[in-house]
């Protein structure tokens, strides 16, 4: 796998998913050393199930599991540190991960009860995990989610969860961003498989998740967290932290030039969604047997109009998604492929969240006179 590449994969069967992005990167191939220390990291900042929209799925963890097993590998570990004041332990258990593990006799470690070392990481000096620092192997198991103070969180932040809680206070007061990308220089993702399943719209914390069905896997974890920033409506460039990164060459945010491999397309009909804020955005949609990618991307997109205070110019004049709208005509805005038909369309199948945002800033614009 190069790492321009990202893997992408859409549907509800998040074992069957998670098994054709690792067969497709071949990722016991880059593992090779049967005997190296692998650890999965998957994201449990809370005491949270995975249908909130807060932690890693545990069938994709199981899943992972799973392959490694049949391909020999031994030393596996699973590790995590949720927030200061959060439970790792309670994290574990409530997540369905520690049933994952026990079935695969695969041990858990609480980072909070690990010794630490302080790592010189250019002009910072970081207390991360002596047990993470000394694995040879990372999978780095992330979900693609909103962060109420860098409005993305992905692959590069996760990797905070291996630090002590000291660590984590002292990233905050110094804006998460900088430290974050430094954090990425001597902590290394040696795999990424980006739960994409149903994550927050803004808060990492999960509440008002929304269900995306995908996955994606990739080697370069400025690379993927770009393709977050991108499914939530924003530019990388517009995350302090991917710029940094990128800049100190952790990785590329050039992810228009960005190599996707679909491995199967999203025909997922959207279901019903009980967040109350997600309601509150799909009052600007008339819906019409969407598929689910195409409308949660339609959704994030909505979002960053609401942080905007300009999702008000859709609720008079909705806009139109989905498979029944195909050949139809109409003077209002459709979202994809299926409603190109229409006098606006945003194209695509599905269209990017930051399309979508584009199209849409662009139709409010040509309506006020003044272009965004």
């Amino acid at each position: 796998m190069e790492k321009q590449d990202l893997i992408v994969t859409y549907g509800t069967d998040a074992a069957a998913m998670t098994r054709q992005v690792l067969d497709k990167a071949d990722l016991a191939s880059m593992i090779s050393d049967g005997n190296a220390k692998i650890g999965i990291k998957p994201n449990l900042v809370v005491a949270k199930p995975h249908n909130s929209g807060a932690t890693t799925s545990p069938v994709m963890v199981e899943a992972v599991l799973r392959y490694l097993r049949e391909h020999g590998f031994k030393q596996l570990l699973i590790l995590e540190g949720s927030w200061v004041g959060d439970s790792t332990k309670k994290a574990f258990s409530v997540s369905g991960i520690e049933e994952a593990a026990e079935k695969y006799g695969v041990p858990l470690l609480d980072t909070k009860d690990d010794a630490y070392c302080r790592v010189q990481a250019g002009p910072m000096e970081m207390e991360i995990s002596k047990t993470a620092l000394d694995l040879d192997f990372i999978i780095n198991m992330p979900v693609l989610k909103g962060h109420c103070q860098t409005k993305i969180t992905g692959a590069l932040k996760n990797l905070k969860g291996c630090m002590s809680d000291r660590e984590k206070r002292h990233f905050h007061l110094l804006g998460l961003h900088r430290p974050i990308a430094y954090l990425n220089t001597v902590l290394k993702s040696g795999f990424i498989l980006m739960d994409g399943l149903c994550g927050d719209l803004d808060f990492e914390e999960g509440g008002n998740p929304v269900p995306m069905n995908r996955i994606i896997g990739g080697v370069d974890p400025v690379l993927v967290d770009s393709y977050v920033a991108e499914a939530m409506g924003y530019s990388p460039e517009e995350i302090e932290y991917i710029k940094i990164a990128h800049e100190l060459g952790v990785g590329s945010c050039d992810i228009i030039h960005a190599n996707r491999i679909v491995l199967h397309h999203d025909h997922v009909l959207v279901r019903p969604l009980y967040s109350r804020k997600v309601q509150l955005l799909s009052q600007a949609i008339v819906e019409k047997e969407a598929c689910s990618a195409c409308y949660a991307n339609l959704i994030q997109a909505l979002a960053r109009l609401q942080d905007k205070h300009l999702l008000v110019h859709f609720k008079q004049q909705p806009i139109f998604i989905g498979q029944g709208f195909k050949g139809k005509t109409g003077d209002g805005v459709g979202c994809g492929a299926c409603t190109q038909g229409f006098r606006c369309s945003v194209p695509g199948c599905p269209p990017a969240a930051t399309t979508i945002l584009h199209v849409l800033l662009q139709e409010i614009g040509r309506k006020s006179a003044f272009p965004f």
